[in-house]
């Protein structure tokens, strides 16, 4: 099942600034080989179910690795049966 998320990841107990973290989960979506595009506040994040997720959880697991004793993340998920969207159909129908 294909699948578009809102995905933000929050590292706790690591100081003010998680940058390093964010691009560390960038780089796993980017290895996973996701369409994924960074926002503000999160990234947006299209593909199968099972790759989504399953990035998500190595982003756990590298920003772990890199010393941050906790995450909290939140977690937007949509999905379709009725036809196939992507993320830019999706901006395209209100700005285009």
């Amino acid at each position: 099942m294909k699948v578009i998320v809102d995905l933000c990841v929050v590292p706790m107990g690591v100081g003010v600034s998680v940058s390093k973290y964010v691009a560390e989960c960038q780089k796993v979506l980017h290895e996973a080989g996701l369409e994924h595009q960074l926002h503000a506040y999160g990234t947006n994040i299209e593909g199968d179910w099972d790759d989504v997720f399953a990035a998500i959880k190595l982003c756990h697991e590298r920003v772990h690795a890199m010393g941050a004793p906790r995450i909290t993340t939140t977690v937007k998920v949509g999905t379709r049966t009725d036809r196939e969207q992507s993320m830019q159909d999706k901006i395209d129908s209100v700005v285009g």
